[in-house]
């Protein structure tokens, strides 16, 4: 295991979102008297949380200096976990502050649409788990820095037509977000297959890392490749299922409020009180 050393980068740019995030929703109170929802701030924290844990000791060190297979849930932990979360998290009057400046919305509006978003957030994945790229961004702590920033920010363009809080930027219909979801969870069986089925390992700087816990470079890389086809694919069937159950139990209700209000209407035209 990797000696403990705090990641000083990592406590200070985390740290200071979550002061902004604070400061600002004070401020919003104060001058508007609209409070922040307590569940949106917790669900800002939960997703903050995640990022730091990601990206401090062990995970970091773990997957900087031994194990591919830690890298993998690192960036899922980004993408299927923190992602969804920020994007929930950040109240609709702050999202429409960051989204006021006309480029800003265009090119978020361009960005966020359901075939754009899958591309550019595949893009980025296939990107990233390229050999060279994988190999470069171990050994470069500025490099590594960056795909993670393209990472997460693929990320929430990835979750916003399922998450979106903004009614002028609604979300997908329950239907269409379940096809959306699932195509997602098709498209990571491809750089999986090569983790899984590989026959030699793809990173060949883990190769020269320390064995931890006697784990081979290959044996590694299939773990990853798991990780990343079943537990990716559990999470999106999650939200997959999740939003189902949710869609049925609305059109349950307003079913039964529409039935409701024809027996009212009825009512008052024969004139009788029940």
């Amino acid at each position: 295991m990797p000696a403990w050393r705090a990641h000083v980068d990592v406590w200070l740019i985390l740290g200071s979102v979550v002061a902004i995030y604070a400061i600002w929703s004070r401020r919003h109170e104060r001058d508007t008297g609209e409070r922040t929802d307590p569940h949106v701030r917790r669900l800002f924290t939960a997703g903050m949380a995640v990022l730091f844990v990601a990206s401090e000791w062990p995970l970091h060190d773990l997957a900087e200096t031994r194990w591919y297979f830690a890298h993998m849930v690192q960036h899922m932990a980004y993408t299927l976990v923190a992602a969804p979360l920020l994007v929930a998290g950040i109240p609709v009057w702050m999202w429409r502050a960051v989204l006021r400046p006309r480029p800003v919305r265009t090119a978020w509006r361009t960005l966020t649409r359901p075939v754009v978003a899958t591309v550019v957030f595949n893009g980025v994945l296939l990107f990233t788990h390229w050999p060279a790229v994988v190999d470069a961004a171990v050994v470069s702590e500025p490099l590594h820095f960056a795909l993670h920033v393209l990472i997460v920010g693929s990320a929430l363009i990835l979750w916003w037509p399922i998450m979106s809080p903004l009614p002028e930027m609604p979300p997908l219909t329950p239907p269409v977000q379940m096809l959306y979801l699932f195509v997602q969870s098709l498209v990571p069986m491809v750089p999986a297959s090569f983790l899984t089925f590989g026959h030699q390992p793809l990173y060949h700087v883990y190769e020269t890392f320390p064995r931890l816990l006697g784990i081979p470079a290959l044996t590694d890389q299939l773990i990853a490749g798991l990780i990343m086809k079943l537990v990716g694919g559990l999470i999106y069937w999650g939200f997959i299922v999740a939003i189902f159950f949710r869609w049925e139990a609305r059109e349950r209700t307003e079913g039964w409020d529409a039935l409701a209000l024809r027996d009212v209407e009825a009512d008052l035209r024969t004139g009788v009180h029940r």
